[in-house]
């Protein structure tokens, strides 16, 4: 095989490993694969006509996102997402976003430039235009990625983006506590509140939905 066709061929084998990731992805965040569930290589090489080689290198992807979990002797399954997971992802949000507002703050002053807010600023009308959940919870995570970028701290940026996938997760399950219009609303106000309270504003953000999704509330 020539060198050329060998480059084609793994283009090939990347482009089915995203799109069985991307397939599974939405199936987990959508709800459709709950908690625990098994994720079986043959079946999923069946329906998505692939080999089981890139149906595992799928999985692979979908288990460093902690969407999923290798267990031995179990196979791969849907990641739990119980309180504990819940608690720790969001103490990680809090402190990657508070950080981030408190550096932004700190450039920008109380009432930030529009060229900085107009990416938080276009998530919001997106998200005011949305009509289907899983679309809105995108959108939603980049509105959260918008203000973390505000920050202009690559490696803040960088790591925020890593845990996307729990954060649309977790947006998944603390759904049933929102309205599309309570959630835009919250986040217009959101915009306003990180500018003129700072980092305090999202850790206040973080901890009202951590509480309601624990019930606390």
């Amino acid at each position: 095989m020539s060198r050329a066709d060998a480059a084609a061929d793994d283009a090939r084998n990347a482009t089915a490993v995203d799109r069985v990731a991307a397939a599974v992805r939405d199936d987990i965040l959508s709800g459709r694969l709950a908690a625990g569930e098994p994720l079986r290589e043959e079946a999923a090489s069946a329906r998505y006509a692939v080999s089981r080689h890139t149906v595992r290198a799928a999985f692979q992807r979908l288990a460093s996102e902690r969407l999923a979990v290798a267990l031995p002797y179990r196979g791969v399954r849907v990641a739990a997402f119980g309180p504990d997971e819940i608690i720790a992802l969001q103490q990680l949000r809090s402190a990657l976003e508070a950080e981030a507002i408190r550096i932004a703050r700190e450039r920008h002053g109380t009432a930030w430039p529009d060229d900085v807010l107009a990416p938080a600023r276009g998530a919001l009308e997106r998200l005011a235009a949305c009509a289907d959940w899983l679309e809105a919870e995108r959108v939603h995570l980049e509105l959260h990625a918008a203000l973390v970028a505000a920050s202009g701290s690559p490696r803040i940026i960088e790591a925020h983006a890593a845990i996307g996938s729990e954060i649309l997760l977790f947006l998944l399950h603390v759904r049933p506590h929102y309205t599309l219009e309570s959630l835009v609303t919250e986040h217009r106000a959101l915009i306003d509140a990180v500018q003129s309270r700072g980092p305090d504003a999202i850790r206040e953000h973080l901890d009202h939905s951590t509480a309601l999704l624990l019930g606390r509330r």
